[in-house]
């Protein structure tokens, strides 16, 4: 299958995706994991009615509005963690902190701006008789016990390791994390730190894709960088042990697509070979005699990280369990933009918001798909369909956040 539709090339790297594991972690070890199972509360969330400001918890009955005066006598006192647990009668306040209990028979707090105390007597001032809330936090108004909190597929932020804490949990079914292995090729690439030969450039490319691997739930491992040798590739490859084989380069046409008769001798079957996307035409995938899947991606960075983020994003997800949503907004351009050829092009830009508060996004005038340093600038890319028409200033397009921290 060759210059398959995007949305073609899509569903075979999903229905390519590993059948996920599960694992039990800490909450310590969970962030960024994808949910395994439903988080089910244990119990209500305030397990108890709990004072939302500090002040006097009171029986409303003790609060007469046409009292000249109202004072009260101070018996106790519920803080966080210390309950006041006796009786509280017309006539009388327990002195109450945020986050504490409420008393029984208590049914509204008075904050303490609006109380005058004197020893063990307190007088309500007329603010704090003015019907209104009763600052009380009622048990289970975050959640109660047989809620479902999270659902399976969630990714661990801060917030929702929060929750589950809250709920009162120290370890958390996650999927497992697929193990990716990110080989570079080419004789023209050197290590960083090394140096060139006058016709050698730096690889760059796996620092970026080692990176949003790992951004992207998964685990990675580098292989290193192989000239262009078919026994060397094939030596490389041989032994990995991983879930997914990640080649970057050596997957155009041509005398120097070594990639493909490496991963052919160790059964490569290709789900297609090529996409119908502006970069990176050359990325195939398809999956080798031990199981393993292999994308190969192009060698240009541009064309690499744009085909990354399609299709090494879609698999890790997918081999997660995170449920497919469109990743795919509108904004508006900020200039014209040229008509597309016959392939679904993708643009590096830029977004910002307008003094109206619109979103807007303004692609880069130089696409050429070696530059790294266009990339680095960029937060999104802008969509075109394939033979799209020339786009005003002002058209609203497709476009595809990227993952920037």
């Amino acid at each position: 299958m060759k210059n398959v539709p995007v949305e073609t090339a899509l569903a075979a790297v999903r229905k390519g995706a590993l059948l996920p594991g599960v694992e039990s972690v800490s909450l310590a070890k969970a962030m960024g994991r994808v949910l395994a199972a439903p988080i089910v509360a244990g119990r209500d969330q305030p397990p108890f009615n709990a004072s939302a400001m500090d002040g006097y918890a009171v029986r409303r009955e003790s609060l007469k509005p046409k009292a000249k005066t109202i004072t009260l006598q101070v018996i106790g006192e519920s803080s966080a963690g210390r309950a006041y647990t006796g009786e509280v009668q017309v006539g009388e306040a327990v002195r109450i902190f945020t986050g504490a209990p409420v008393p029984a028979d208590c049914d509204a707090v008075i904050i303490q701006e609006n109380v005058v105390r004197t020893d063990a007597v307190i007088e309500i001032l007329p603010e704090g008789r003015a019907p209104g809330g009763s600052h009380i936090r009622a048990a289970g108004q975050d959640f109660k016990a047989g809620d479902v909190l999270l659902e399976p597929g969630a990714r661990l932020d801060p917030w929702r390791l929060s929750l589950i804490a809250a709920a009162g949990l120290d370890t958390v079914p996650v999927r497992h994390r697929p193990e990716i292995a990110v080989l570079c090729t080419g004789d023209e690439l050197v290590l960083p730190g090394k140096k060139p030969k006058p016709d050698q450039i730096y690889e760059s490319a796996s620092h970026a894709l080692m990176a949003l691997i790992k951004q992207w739930g998964g685990k990675a491992s580098y292989l290193g960088v192989e000239g262009d040798d078919a026994k060397s590739l094939h030596k490389a490859l041989k032994n990995v042990k991983a879930d997914l084989i990640v080649t970057v380069g050596g997957a155009s046409v041509g005398d120097y697509d070594l990639v493909r008769p490496a991963l052919e001798k160790l059964g490569l079957q290709r789900d297609f070979a090529s996409v119908a996307v502006k970069p990176g035409k050359p990325t195939s995938f398809g999956r080798l005699a031990s199981g393993m899947r292999a994308l190969s991606l192009p060698g240009n960075p541009a064309s690499a990280f744009v085909t990354a983020q399609l299709f090494l994003k879609t698999w890790i997800e997918a081999s997660l369990g995170m449920a497919e949503t469109s990743p795919f907004i509108t904004a508006v351009t900020q200039g014209p933009l040229s008509a597309a050829g016959p392939r679904e092009s993708y643009l590096r830009a830029k977004l910002s918001s307008s003094l109206q508060g619109q979103l807007q996004v303004a692609a880069f005038d130089d696409q050429d798909s070696s530059l790294v340093s266009v990339f680095a600038r960029a937060d999104a890319l802008i969509r075109l369909p394939a033979n799209a028409l020339p786009q005003n200033a002002g058209s609203r397009v497709e476009v595809l956040p990227l993952d920037r921290l």
